[in-house]
């Protein structure tokens, strides 16, 4: 398995390096200090940086990255004209190279609309960006809750034993406002209460499998009828009930 560093930037975002070899990549950039130092401390030079997304804070780091490095730099082919430095883009279906690593592109918008996922499912990592979250996805800034959903659905579908990194430490309210329409999931309830302690050590809550979202998380159950019932829908389409989960997030 691959060498993986959860990289703190900002307020509250997440980059992650992974080095396989004398290959190492970067999956987005939101700032350049905190990236730069992990990999002075770790005596790695940065070869490839994948970007999720045009929002500035996955991509402010990017122009000074690329004048040290000089990576191969990859993005969403809908986003290009909005991400500084990219020497390929890609889409749906499209696969990456990294070294030894191999990644399948999903286009997976909602929260923006030309976003994009990389799972790599030799090494059972997805780097989800802004689109899945633990417990959560991004908001709806550029596309509709059935893109959403259609999108989250997508990876829903991969295995249970896939490690999720994402964009952004937001676990701990996602969780609380978890358990507001699923109050009786015990699975949720033990996952909350760890999540509680981890975020009370100062411990990431990033990665996290993804067969533990899908049994927990009310925005990868749209179609479970529990989650129905808990935001006041019973009976409806998941897509009725993902945006009335979501809009109730944006309230919490």
């Amino acid at each position: 398995m691959p060498d993986i560093r959860l990289v703190p930037c900002l307020a509250d975002n997440y980059a992650v390096i992974v080095r396989e070899g004398d290959t190492v990549m970067l999956v987005d950039a939101p700032e350049a200090g905190p990236i730069r130092e992990q990999l002075k401390a770790d005596g790695w030079r940065l070869t490839h940086i994948l970007i999720t997304h045009k929002h500035d804070d996955h991509i402010a780091g990017i122009p000074e990255l690329a004048a040290e490095y000089s990576p191969i730099i990859v993005g969403p082919e809908a986003e290009q004209d909005k991400i500084p430095g990219l020497t390929r883009t890609v889409r749906e279906g499209d696969k990456v190279e990294v070294g030894p690593m191999v990644a399948d592109v999903y286009e997976t918008p909602g929260h923006t609309s030309g976003h994009v996922s990389f799972h790599f499912p030799k090494e059972k990592l997805l780097f989800s960006g802004d689109t899945l979250f633990a417990l959560g996805c991004g908001r709806l800034f550029e596309g509709s809750p059935a893109q959403m959903w259609h999108s989250l659905s997508k990876l829903r579908a991969l295995p249970d034993d896939t490690s999720v990194y994402c964009g952004h430490e937001y676990t701990l309210s996602n969780a609380r406002f978890a358990i507001t329409v699923d109050p009786h999931n015990k699975a949720l309830q033990e996952r909350a209460a760890d999540i509680a302690r981890a975020r009370d050590a100062g411990q990431p809550t990033i990665p996290f499998q993804l067969g533990l979202d899908k049994a927990t998380s009310p925005f990868l159950r749209a179609d479970d009828p529990a989650v129905a019932t808990g935001v006041g829908t019973p009976g409806a389409s998941p897509e009725t009930v993902f945006a009335e989960v979501r809009e109730r997030k944006n309230n919490f």
